[in-house]
This record gives structure tokens, C-alpha cells and sequence, in this order.
């Protein structure tokens, strides 16, 4: 009925692989609707946004086929065909009908199990940060800002300026419609720091859905951005000497009867706090590759520039990496300050929410909170 009514012709059966590029197969939408069986090569989960990808040891030699499932409460019309097309997200599923351990969304969802295994829901809000920019044909090129309503392209010092937030107002108009039809749910738009440079946040939420929103998001801006002719670029350090973009990713968990365990019951800090920070200061080192996943990643960390040099933290203090939010009892969270607007969102949210549970679970201690510049630590 929903085809029907939309004229659908296709469906983009999709998932996202190991950088967070949507991968998979366009299907005839007569086909979807009786749930006919889609499989596809079990090693695309891993394939890198180069097309490179490894064979040993993650997955066998003989490269076989996994069954993409639909998760159907992601169907939803894609707002950048040109014919009526729907879309929705897949899950890799083996044959036997395990999941692909591999597969970023199913190593999220994994995540989330041990945390319901243990009474407990974790909540996540993303903060993307992204630039727009002119067309550019030479990847030797420097990218540069695009022309504006008065013809000249912006020269930067305009962080926060709501004039320059409306001069790409066609764009931002379809975005924002392309956004609602996808049910990517966004809390505040801003202009950031660089010249065409924005961030928008998402609202909190249960993990794999917000990802499975920061991924349509990151693929919407794209394709939205070739229609008015301009390039949505996720690049963690697109322009030297510019403002890097991050993916900043709030965090709390709440329990069984839905109080923030961050909080004790009169309102106060809990330990559970602290013991999440220091599961991420243990661990994300061993995760780095997964928040800083490419060459050009590495350029963002340059003391001074808001983005971290270390696993510091603090109270509202965003030279840190990981920062304590002033909030209420309720809103008490960590921000994990560390991954790039690179980071592919399913495997960025699932490590930040794995090291903190593995924090809580074996009770490790933070440093002390440094209240002055964490340029100054080590």
C-alpha cells in the first residue's frame, strides 16, 4: 500500500560498511513487498571507502554470501531520487541465520545487548560537523568555499552567524525536508568555526537507531548538496589550517526504571560516572583506529583547536577529550569528544559505549578532573 501510494518502482536495500559508506542492492519494490530473499558478497561489510578491502582474518577466503534482512521501521521514501524510490536499512545475516559479527550495525547491536544483559539502556546523541563546498574536479586542489547571494564565497571568522546560515537557504530548505522525511530527528543547526562549515545535532536516543540517522544523514547531505551543486565533505581535516570536524557523541545510560545512573537518587554525581570515564580512558586507545579511521584523520588533533591531544577530562571544559555537560540530574552525561565527522557512526557509538561498560563492569578509576587548558597535559 505504501508503493502504491508513492508510485515506487525500487527500493535501496543498504548498509553501511566499515567506513560508513552505504553499500548494497537496489531491488524491484514488487519484490521487497513479498519479501523476496536478497543476498550479498558477506565481505562488502568490510569493504573500505577506497573499495579496498582484506580477506585475512576477519572473514574466509571463499567470500560467501549473507542474506540482507530489512529492519522495516527504517523504510522511508529517498528524498534524493528523481523517481519515487524508497529506501531501508539491512542487517548481513549468515545463512545459518546468525548475524555477521563484522557488520557494523550488528557489532552496535551487540554492544547494546551487554548492556541489556545488565538491566541497563545506554543513550546517545551525535553532533555531526561538516563542510559545504564549491565543486571541485582535482583532488590536488584545495577545496574552496562556495559563492554566496552576494557572489563571493565566505572568508571565515563567522562561527555562529545566522546571516551566513541562511545564504545556502535552497540547500538547507531540501535538506531539512529530505532530514524529516528520513525521521532523522535534529535538534540545533549552526554555522561552525570554518569558512562553510556547520554542525547539526541529533537528538538523544537509543543507539542503533540514532546511527542508523547519522548514517542516512551523512548520505542525505551528500546527495543533497550535488543537486544545488555544491559538495557535503566529512573529512575530518578537509582544509589545512582550517577547523577540523568531529563527531562528537553524548552519552548516559539509564536503568530499568529509567533513572540516569550517573545520577544517585538525590541527585548528586554517582560513581557510575567517573567509572564510565575511566573505561574510556583505558580503552580507547585500542579503538583509535575506529574514531580516527583514515591518514587525514590524524590532522584534526592540533593543540588548540577544540579537538583533543589526549584522554584528559573535565567539567564543561571542551579542551578535553571527554567532557562532563553542566545539566540536571537526569541529563547527566559524558561527551566523547574524540571521533572525526569521518567516523563511521555505528562503529564510533559502538566502541565509546563498550569501553565505558567495560569501565562500570570492572570498576576502573578516572584521573582527577583538570579544570584549566588540556593543552597543558599529557
Amino acid at each position: 500500500a505504501f508503493f502504491a501510494q508513492h508510485g515506487i518502482h525500487d527500493v535501496e536495500c543498504l548498509f553501511a560498511d566499515i567506513s560508513g559508506y552505504p553499500r548494497g542492492k537496489l531491488m524491484p519494490a514488487a519484490n521487497f513487498a513479498v519479501g523476496g530473499e536478497l543476498r550479498i558478497c558477506q565481505a562488502i561489510a568490510m569493504q573500505a571507502v577506497t573499495g579496498d578491502y582484506s580477506y585475512d582474518p576477519v572473514f574466509p577466503d571463499a567470500d560467501p554470501d549473507v542474506r540482507l534482512v530489512p529492519d522495516y521501521s527504517t523504510l522511508q521514501l529517498a528524498p534524493w531520487a528523481s523517481t519515487p524510490r524508497a529506501l531501508a536499512i539491512h542487517d548481513c545475516v549468515e545463512m545459518d541465520g546468525a548475524p555477521c559479527v563484522f557488520a557494523p550495525r550488528s557489532l552496535l547491536k551487540s554492544v547494546v545487548a551487554r548492556y541489556a544483559a545488565q538491566g541497563l539502556t545506554p543513550v546517545v546523541a551525535p553532533e555531526i560537523e561538516f563542510y559545504l563546498t564549491a565543486p571541485n574536479h582535482d583532488p590536488a586542489h584545495v577545496l574552496q568555499p562556495p559563492a554566496l547571494r552576494g557572489g563571493r564565497g565566505e572568508v571565515g571568522q563567522s562561527a555562529f552567524s545566522l546571516n551566513l546560515l541562511n545564504a545556502l537557504a535552497p540547500f538547507w530548505d531540501e535538506f531539512r525536508t529530505a532530514l524529516r522525511t528520513l525521521g532523522v530527528q535534529t535538534d540545533t543547526w549552526i554555522h561552525e568555526v570554518g569558512s562553510s562549515q556547520f554542525e547539526i545535532n541529533l537528538m538523544h536516543g537509543d543507539p542503533v537507531a540514532v546511527a542508523d540517522q547519522a548514517f542516512l544523514f551523512k548520505y542525505a547531505a551528500k546527495e543533497i548538496a550535488l543537486k544545488h551543486g555544491l559538495n557535503a565533505v566529512f573529512m575530518a581535516k578537509p582544509i589545512a589550517g582550517a577547523a577540523g570536524s568531529s563527531m562528537h557523541l553524548h552519552q548516559s545510560v539509564v536503568n530499568a526504571q529509567g533513572r540516569n545512573i550517573f545520577s544517585a537518587e538525590d541527585g548528586t554525581e554517582a560513581p557510575a560516572l567517573q567509572h564510565f570515564i575511566a573505561g574510556l580512558q583505558t580503552y580507547l586507545p585500542d579503538v583509535m583506529l575506529v574514531f580516527a579511521p583514515f591518514t587525514n584523520s590524524y590532522r584534526r588533533y592540533v593543540a588548540g583547536s577544540q579537538a583533543p591531544v589526549n584522554l584528559q577530562w573535565g567539567y564543561e571544559n571542551r579542551t578535553t577529550a571527554l567532557r562532563v555537560p553542566t545539566s540536571g540530574p537526569a541529563a547527566r552525561r559524558v561527551e566523547n569528544r574524540v571521533a572525526g565527522a569521518d567516523a563511521n557512526p555505528y562503529l564510533a557509538i559502538a566502541a565509546s559505549l563498550a569501553a565505558g561498560l567495560a569501565g562500570m563492569n570492572e570498576q576502573l578509576v578516572a584521573t582527577p578532573p583538570i579544570a584549566d587548558s588540556g593543552y597543558n597535559h599529557p
